[in-house]
């Protein structure tokens, strides 16, 4: 009975992979697909919008100006902190400036999959699932890759600042919430209050301008894969249950991705190429004690 129990599993897991691997095919074709669409049609598009951020503050204009058209990809949404950042790229000429912001976009998808593991047959599987939301990162220099190596990294200090890139990341906290890690927990909160403390410092009216103008007036009309597309109330459920998850099962080996999970599919508004930062789940972070049983092999 045992071995015919053991050959059972064996073939459920033998189906598994391959319906994985099935998975990943499929997906790198799509990849493929949109990184040439998107390289052929509007390359690093999205510089655009942080650029125009970064001029806007050294030109001394309003970080988020009136009447901005919210289904544009020219549309800056991000907490001041990250146009803060694009300033000195601002002072060069256009192309110059997207070069190198899309060199290290490029550079923090390469450092991702290094913390993942080279060596890892998961990481690669991973890259072809999500291939057509990471070619269309990397195509248009969206900010969703920094964020990506970021969580990947999975300290406090690199939680809080994703958070401060794109808000909603800042939830993977989750973790060490649900690990009752406090002192993990302290530090998210201290680094997160004194990157806010930064903004407000470097530019106190933008700061204050980002807490009164983010709301779900910023959802626009785009292809909008959240639940809030299809209920407000619906959303709500789906990110409650993802943070309940998140914490009662922060212990077992589920509880990195699902705090992953929450912090990616969270925002109201959520584009299809925001699904990249699903791969940090693969590896999860140190405990408070220093626990790196699960650390991949390099």
């Amino acid at each position: 009975m045992d071995d015919a129990r053991a050959l059972r599993r064996a073939r459920r897991e033998r189906r598994a992979r391959m319906a994985w691997y099935l998975a990943a095919v499929v997906g790198a074709a799509a990849g493929l697909q949109t990184l040439w669409m998107h390289l052929t049609t509007d390359p690093l598009a999205d510089v655009r919008a942080y650029y125009d951020a970064g001029a806007r503050l050294n030109a001394g204009l309003p970080l988020y100006p009136a009447g901005q058209d919210v289904n544009a990809n020219t549309a800056y949404f991000y907490p001041p902190l990250f146009a803060i950042l694009f300033r000195p790229l601002a002072m060069l000429p256009f192309p110059v400036a997207a070069t190198i912001w899309g060199s290290i976009v490029v550079l923090a998808f390469v450092a991702t999959l290094h913390r993942l593991g080279l060596r890892r047959r998961e990481t690669w599987v991973a890259v072809g699932v999500l291939a057509f939301p990471i070619a269309w990162v990397l195509a248009v220099a969206q900010a969703q890759s920094l964020v990506t190596w970021l969580l990947t990294l999975g300290t406090p200090a690199a939680v809080a600042l994703a958070g401060q890139i794109k808000v909603f990341p800042v939830l993977a906290g989750a973790w060490w919430v649900g690990r009752r890690e406090w002192r993990a927990v302290g530090r998210l909160a201290g680094w997160s209050l004194a990157l806010v403390a930064l903004q407000f410092v470097l530019e106190p009216r933008a700061t204050v301008a980002f807490i009164g103008a983010i709301g779900t007036g910023w959802v626009g009309e785009v292809r909008n894969i959240s639940p809030y597309a299809i209920s407000p109330f619906l959303w709500l459920v789906v990110v409650a249950a993802l943070l309940v998850a998140a914490v009662r099962w922060a212990r077992s080996p589920a509880g990195w991705p699902l705090a992953v999970a929450l912090a990616t599919f969270a925002p109201p508004r959520l584009l299809s190429y925001m699904l990249m930062t699903l791969i940090a789940a693969l590896r999860e972070p140190r405990s408070a004690g220093g626990d790196a049983r699960r650390d991949p092999p390099r």
